[in-house]
């Protein structure tokens, strides 16, 4: 069983590839979603396991609202309001919420800094 993170954008994407293994594919939406966009998503997804974390904003919200029609299964994860998005959001809060969907053991822990 495939698992996939649906995000918004590439930046966000490439804060999360640092933070799970290659065994979760992260798609994105690149901000915009049409009729297309949401079908070509759901060919990719299929039926696997699917997770939607998208920004806290009113854009965020928009596309997550599209995404929940498509995929009515799919596990949410959300920022924190204040934070920049996906990726602007420490890797402590990032992993928690990927500790909280589940996603224990497909989490790259970052090496712990000592002083």
């Amino acid at each position: 069983m495939s698992i996939f993170i649906i995000v918004e954008g590439k930046n966000d994407r490439s804060r999360l590839r640092r933070l799970v293994t290659p065994d979760i594919t992260i798609l994105c939406t690149f901000g915009t979603l049409n009729t297309l966009k949401l079908e070509t998503l759901h060919k990719q997804v299929n039926d696997q396991e699917v997770y939607l974390f998208m920004d806290n904003d009113s854009s965020g919200k928009k596309i997550r609202n599209m995404l929940r029609d498509v995929f009515p299964d799919a596990t949410h994860m959300y920022t924190r309001r204040g934070y920049a998005g996906v990726e602007g959001t420490p890797d402590e809060y990032l992993i928690a919420q990927l500790e909280k969907a589940g996603l224990e053991e497909f989490i790259i822990y970052p090496p712990t800094l000592t002083y």
